[in-house]
């Protein structure tokens, strides 16, 4: 029989199907719900750990200035937060000072809850294509960013941002929040709150803005050494409150009328005290602004190192001053000088103009960050690219006679010659180094615009764009470049050919000794990209070097001579208008950058030229420079030479000094003069082109006719001629005062 206890046991322990399941799933779902509560935990525990409190809004950390010190430990400037903030009520403001404050930050402020659903969304978006955490805030979320949080671009930081903010608009009210606002938000330098704006910029409380100012301080906080106007470049402070005055009109605070009266209001700023090479320091603390942030600059107490020395900024400043001051009787206004260290890029001096202190506003500008026309100082890197390319050498010749080019569309370009004549068969060696236009253009022909423009990007020159918005006059200094760019090309030169990006920083590190960043300047040296081959640097670096192949245009005794470094190259160059007057110069062991001319673009007196004007500033900053080069602060890698070697892609030459070939090479030039020439190898000409052939000559002066000549003022003469590389004829036995040539651009 079967056993009825088995029975039963057996009978109570199965469990149906459906039932099993049923508890199988409660497991499950008992997991899950433990895991989801575990996982929120965590999250809430990463995005809340250590947040600060709403309540903090009143209490902020304690700043630390940071320490801007040139390159042997000397400080130059002191960035600090005054620790005392000046509170005010908001009923104590006028209306303006409110209302700017939203139009141009937030103009939704009093209907929204904290939130811009557009700027999250537009935040979100950025996050999702660009991998950037940033976003449109609110107010109150950049309340919240600057007195409790810091200004780190991290989701977490985001995500703690719109928790606190929630917060704060449940615990405030909108007029609250704003008041906080006001009073604890950066403006710039020492001012946090508006109360501290107002005194630092105008001198006078916030309650006694007018609608000019207090436009001009409501658009601060966005950017506060940006826009400031006492930074490197106060004219943004001005279109930034325009800015401000034109969303105050579409808010409806203001009319058109009211906007346009405040913006013509001549602000009348208060005195502050500038840093030891203003112009440097106040474009190093933007630098560090836009890696570290404004609060960390200004309250974490960094510890900058630069390349400036200090000795020789004061020397290049007061030489620039004293210089200028000369010059008043000439109409120049103002001048900027930057000198570097070529093989590592150093910056060893920055003047921006001629007195950071002036009164006008004039002083604050940076010029060696402005875009100013370059004149003939662009003219070396034309030549150079024409020897790279193998177009010409120093000994090709030109026909330095009126010239007309044509080109498709435009009406005639016809250059003149800085001395109002012409100077016949012109070598290049001395059409560079008397910097004549017309040859200068030529070679412009030759090159092509467009792979010039291409080149001189290659070189440094960051302003030169589309091709297309240049013609011919390019080489005379038709497109605008800015000094700082210019030490970077010429600095390719004297690098035999490297091109070593500009060093203003070498390191940075908290108070507290930790390493942010550190450039060995050693390991760095040479190291940037190569953009042309030693031998074409040694043949434009010795063409201009060369006082004898400039002599005719500048005499044996210009400034251009440093004394006791025959070895210097330089460079001048002048607007036709006389707007722009600039020298440049280098060795292997400094590049030194002068301007002078007007802030207003206005033209200089006519007695301003490559002999004057800038190269009397460039010379004495050149010998001090090269005087404490000889020192060893700037070479540690010297090898004792002077003079740029000549490199194993050069050879030397004697050819003919009339049209450059060699002296055996043609038989239609026998008996020529002769001199002495560098060349790239393979490149010496044997011939250079000399025939004989039919021209047309007017019958009563002999001279070589011209295209405006008539049939019968003219005859055909069978005479000897020499063809230039751009197709101009030039009659060897003819007198030259009527001779012409008119190109066509691009060349066939």
């Amino acid at each position: 029989m079967e056993d009825p206890d088995k029975k039963q046991n057996i009978t109570t322990t199965k469990i149906p199907l459906f039932s099993r399941i049923k508890n199988s799933l409660s497991v499950v779902n008992n997991r899950k719900k433990v895991a989801f509560w575990s996982v929120l935990t965590i999250f809430f525990v990463w995005l809340l750990w250590g947040i600060p409190l709403p309540t903090n809004l009143s209490s902020p950390n304690i700043p630390v200035s940071t320490r801007l010190l040139d390159r042997n430990g000397k400080l130059l400037y002191e960035i600090y937060t005054d620790t005392r903030r000046s509170p005010v009520e908001l009923s104590s403001l006028p209306e303006y000072v409110k209302t700017s404050t939203i139009a141009i930050e937030d103009k939704d402020f009093y209907k929204h809850y904290g939130f811009s659903f557009t700027g999250i969304a537009r935040a979100a978006f950025k996050i999702v294509t660009r991998g950037k955490v940033e976003g449109g805030s609110t107010l109150t979320q950049q309340l919240v960013k600057n007195a409790l949080l810091t200004p780190e671009r991290t989701i977490r930081r985001k995500a703690r941002e719109f928790f606190l903010t929630i917060i704060v608009e449940g615990i405030y009210s909108k007029d609250q929040i704003l008041e906080m606002y006001l009073n604890q938000i950066p403006y710039g330098s020492t001012a946090y709150g508006i109360e501290s704006a107002s005194e630092l910029y105008f001198g006078k409380p916030a309650k006694n803005l007018n609608l000019a100012e207090a436009s001009l301080i409501a658009g601060l906080p966005q950017s506060p050494t940006r826009y400031s106007p006492f930074g490197a470049r106060p004219e943004l402070a001005k279109e930034r409150q325009r800015e401000v005055l034109n969303q105050m009109v579409k808010a409806g605070y203001i009319d058109q009328g009211q906007a346009d009266e405040a913006f013509e209001v001549e602000l009348k700023y208060s005195q502050i005290e500038a840093p030891v090479a203003p112009h440097f320091a106040l474009w190093i603390k933007d630098q560090l602004v836009e890696k570290y942030g404004e609060k960390m600059v200004e309250q974490g107490g960094l510890r900058v190192t630069t390349t400036l020395d200090l000795d020789l900024q004061e020397f290049a400043q007061t030489a620039v001053a004293t210089e200028v001051a000369k010059l008043a009787q000439y109409e120049v206004g103002n001048g900027a000088a930057i000198v570097t260290h070529p093989s590592t890029g150093e910056i060893l001096a920055m003047v921006g103009s001629k007195d950071y202190f002036a009164e006008d506003e004039d002083g604050k500008v940076n010029v060696t960050l402005a875009h100013r026309q370059p004149g003939s100082s662009i003219k070396p890197l034309n030549y150079a690219l024409g020897i790279a390319d193998e177009k010409i050498t120093a000994a090709t010749t030109l026909a330095d006679i009126p010239t007309c080019f044509s080109v498709t569309g435009q009406s005639l370009y016809c250059p003149v010659n800085y001395d109002g004549g012409y100077h016949g068969l012109t070598q290049i060696r001395f059409a560079l180094g008397n910097s004549y236009n017309i040859p200068a253009v030529k070679v412009l022909a030759l090159n092509s615009i467009e792979n010039f423009v291409k080149f001189a990007r290659n070189m440094g020159l960051t302003t030169y764009q589309d091709p297309d918005n240049y013609g011919l006059s390019l080489t005379l200094g038709g497109g605008e470049v800015r000094p700082i760019d210019m030490a970077t090309a010429f600095g390719v030169l004297a690098n035999s050919g490297i091109k070593q990006d500009l060093v203003a920083i070498t390191k940075v590190e908290t108070w507290k000794g930790k390493v942010l960043e550190e450039v060995d300047t050693e390991e760095i040296q040479l190291t940037g990209e190569r953009i042309l081959d030693t031998g074409v640097t040694f043949i434009i670096s010795h063409i201009l070097h060369d006082n004898n192949a400039r002599i005719q245009a500048f005499g044996p005794s210009s400034f251009l001579n440093v004394k006791g470094h025959p070895e210097v190259s330089v460079k001048t160059g002048t607007t036709n208008d006389r707007r722009d007057n600039w020298t440049i110069g280098y060795t292997k062991h400094a590049v030194a950058v002068v301007w002078v001319g007007n802030n207003d673009n206005s033209s200089m007196g006519a007695s301003v030229s490559g002999v004057s004007g800038a190269s009397p500033i460039w010379n004495k900053i050149m010998g001090k420079v090269l005087e404490i080069a000889e020192e060893g602060n700037y070479s540690p890698d010297d090898d004792g030479h002077a003079w740029p070697l000549q490199p194993e892609d050069v050879v030397g030459a004697n050819i003919c000094s009339n049209v450059g070939g060699l002296p055996s090479g043609d038989t239609n030039n026998p008996g020529c003069p002769t001199r002495f020439e560098y060349f790239l190898k393979n490149t010496v000409p044997a011939s250079v082109g000399i025939t004989t052939q039919d021209v047309q000559i007017f019958k009563d002066t002999g001279q070589i006719a011209n295209s405006s000549a008539l049939p019968e003022q003219v005859e055909t003469q069978n005479k000897s001629v020499y063809i230039d590389p751009t197709g101009a004829i030039y009659c060897m036995d003819c007198p030259i005062a009527s001779a012409s040539a008119t190109i066509r651009y691009p060349l066939r």
